[in-house]
């Protein structure tokens, strides 16, 4: 089939490609060969009329291709471009119309003036070979440099997409695939095959192994038997001696069972005198304290005491030595006075017996004697040297006096002192006698007590001994009872955990039952070839071991609403519809 453009008309179209204008004609004709000759000013009516998009068009809006839009009001409120076509077929001619129009802001597509989608439009033209994604019609300016420029990837995309042959890469694709399943498939079933091969050869010799095995098997067994024979031989008469130990053991233990009831007996009591002699002790060490407690209250007054009596004692010392001195002082004195006493007796004496013979030899002269000038002036003054010396030695005197008074008063001021302290003193020391008096009774009652208490001691060791084989059974039977218990605890365990396995089972049996879609716990729809992928299976699952597949998200929310009305555990659901799985590749089986 061939086809070939034969003219184009156009209506109040206008072209923005060149320096001329188009639009001034409101109808123009041109035909344009097979070759594709005509004049540039028609390609904007060509590439509008083969479905190009607008930034093709050179314009932003499709309003402005109508003739007089960017000038002013359009002459009109529609455009229209028709491209005629002659199409051969099998020596047959066809003529096929394709008219594009722009009607307000909108694009109408037509054919043989029919109205069509736009989809539908492109298609027809890609069935005359005019392909408007891949631009095989038309050249755009600048097209030529760009594909210079592009590189041989790029090149070859717009080659695929300009040939067509773009479209067949989703099938060549999904051809591939199936080679790459094929060759995968054929390697696995030769690997199969050598797998199988290998296999019967194991087989071959796990037989001959199994052959062997029976035989020792038999052997093992008639060994066995005679191991089971020998060992109730010896188990028998081990059973007898040990049945003749338990009696004698048991006669035994009854008899140290009774010295133990009368060592129990002594021990209450002994306890109960301990008791007692502890009580006292409690109470003496009661009364130790406060009389301690006491003594240390007072420690600090006779500390205060003894250095008060040590001061007071200096002080007397001190005052014992002025007053001898003042003593001494004080005879020194009275002497002085004496001698002075005896000096002014003397000169009284010598005035008076002056006077008396100046008064006898006035007499005898019959006249009064006066005195002359100078001895008067000289009694006078030996009177006033007389009456100077004595002043000074009285005001001497009263001093001495007040010395020795207030010396006095301080002497016994410290013996009163003194006397107080010696009576301190004594009481003191009564006080200190009854302590040591008392601390005396107190360490022979100690005494007496750590006595009584190592001969407590001593048969708290005798008892020890005698029930030391007893503990020993005890601790044996101790250990044998926490085997127990640790068994007894496995076994909990053991069924704790089953009876959570049979909960999680009902659970996923009753979703089966109420809920179509559902299917099995992953654990249980995974089973490995061999133990030994447990460990890799278990890696793989992880936390979605013990999870539930169901078909679809719709049947985990039903299963989950179940699970809120029943109140049941929380569990884990996996819908098939929403899981994203890879292709395995079977070349890695």
């Amino acid at each position: 089939m061939s086809a070939f453009l034969r003219y184009i008309e156009m209506e109040n179209f206008k072209s923005y490609r060149g320096r001329a204008a188009i639009g001034p004609l409101k109808r123009f004709s041109a035909v344009i060969g097979p070759n594709g000759s005509g004049k540039s000013n028609f390609m904007d009516a060509i590439s509008f009329v083969m479905g190009e998009k607008t930034n093709s068009l050179r314009v932003r809006k499709l309003t402005e291709l109508i003739h007089g839009a960017s000038i002013g009001q359009p002459v009109s409120n529609r455009a229209s471009v028709t491209a005629k076509f002659i199409i051969t077929d099998d020596e047959e001619e066809v003529e096929k119309t394709f008219q594009r129009s722009v009607i307000g802001s909108s694009s109408e597509y037509r054919i043989n003036g029919s109205p069509v989608s736009s989809t539908v439009y492109l298609q027809e033209l890609e069935k005359i070979g005019i392909n408007v994604k891949a631009k095989n019609f038309l050249v755009f300016q600048g097209a030529v440099e760009s594909i210079a420029i592009k590189n041989a990837k790029e090149r070859t995309a717009l080659f695929e997409e300009i040939s067509g042959s773009g479209q067949l890469k989703d099938e060549y694709t999904r051809l591939k695939q199936e080679m790459q399943s094929a060759e995968e498939e054929t390697q696995y079933t030769y690997q199969k095959k050598k797998g199988v091969a290998a296999e019967k050869k194991e087989a071959k010799l796990e037989k001959q192994e199994a052959d062997r095995y029976a035989r020792l098997k038999q052997e093992y067994h008639e060994k066995q038997v005679l191991y089971i024979v020998f060992r109730l031989y010896h188990n028998e008469k081990e059973s007898k001696r040990l049945k003749e130990d338990q009696v004698s053991k048991e006669q035994e233990l009854s008899i140290i069972e009774k010295r133990k009831e009368e060592a129990d007996e002594i021990l209450k009591e002994k306890k109960k005198e301990l008791g007692k002699v502890t009580r006292e002790m409690a109470k003496k060490e009661q009364e130790i304290r406060e009389l301690e407690a006491e003594t240390s209250k007072r420690h600090p007054m006779f500390i205060k005491a003894k250095e008060k009596v040590a001061h007071t004692q200096k002080k007397l010392d001190g005052a014992n030595k002025t007053l001898e001195q003042a003593r001494r002082a004080h005879e020194a004195h009275q002497a002085d006075i004496k001698k002075l006493e005896d000096e002014l007796r003397a000169v009284e004496d010598l005035r008076a017996a002056f006077e008396n013979e100046v008064d006898g030899e006035s007499k005898k002269r019959g006249s009064n004697v006066h005195l002359e000038r100078d001895l008067v002036q000289a009694y006078d003054r030996l009177k006033q040297q007389a009456d100077a010396t004595a002043g000074k030695y009285l005001i001497h005197l009263d001093s001495v006096n007040r010395e020795q008074k207030s010396d006095q008063d301080l002497l016994d001021s410290e013996i009163n002192k003194k006397a107080q302290i010696e009576e301190n003193y004594k009481r003191n020391e009564s006080e200190k006698n009854e302590a040591l008096k008392r601390q005396e009774k107190l360490i022979d009652h100690i005494k007496s007590s750590k006595v009584a208490l190592e001969e407590q001691n001593r048969i708290k060791a005798e008892l020890s001994q005698d029930v030391g084989s007893s503990k020993e059974r005890i601790l044996e039977l101790q250990a044998e009872l926490e085997n127990v218990r640790e068994q007894l605890g496995d076994a909990k365990i053991d069924k704790h955990e089953d009876a959570r396995r049979k909960k999680k089972q009902e659970v996923v049996e009753l979703f089966k039952l109420e809920v179509p879609g559902v299917y099995d716990r992953m654990i249980n729809m995974c089973q490995p070839t061999h133990k030994r992928y447990n460990v890799a299976v278990t890696k793989v699952l992880g936390k979605y071991m013990e999870a539930i597949i169901v078909d679809t998200e719709k049947t985990a929310r039903r299963c989950i609403q179940i699970l809120k009305e029943k109140m049941l555990d929380v569990e884990t659901f996996l819908p098939l519809d929403y899981l994203q799985k890879k292709p395995l590749k079977e070349r890695l089986r």
